[in-house]
């Protein structure tokens, strides 16, 4: 795996890397929310949205092991599709009521912000790889 496409990721605002993981503590303190609540759904959900959100960083730190830009590519792709199932998780809970829109909106805007960024890094890769070939 050559350093530029890791250095990609290094180069993003507030590193990527160390902002997946703070949104994957984030995750963890909400599901442990979930779990003092008495709603059933709620676990269930709270569980989803916990394993979609921790699986952003997980994949993000398999990338820079990665073997060759086309699987660090697909890694992030991954990381993508994971960030944007947490904001799909973090959406059911907030329209079933499960958890307020005001104690989810600073989560949301996050994951949003994390959908992003992977996105941009993803299309700046593919675009530097078919310059390449």
């Amino acid at each position: 795996m050559d350093g530029d496409a890791r250095t990609e990721t290094r180069n993003q605002p507030r590193e990527i890397r160390g902002r997946s993981f703070a949104y994957a503590l984030r995750a963890v303190k909400l599901y442990q929310y979930l779990q003092k609540q008495k709603d059933g759904a709620g676990w269930v959900l709270g569980k989803q949205y916990l394993r979609a959100a921790c699986s952003i960083g997980a994949n993000i730190e398999e990338a820079q092991a990665s073997e060759s830009r086309p699987d660090f590519i697909h890694k992030l792709g991954i990381a993508q599709k994971e960030a944007r199932e947490s904001l799909f998780w973090l959406r059911v809970l907030s329209e079933a009521q499960i958890v307020s829109k005001a104690k989810l909106r600073s989560l949301m805007q996050e994951t949003d912000e994390l959908v992003s960024v992977i996105t941009s890094i993803v299309v700046n890769l593919k675009r530097k790889q078919r310059r390449a070939s």
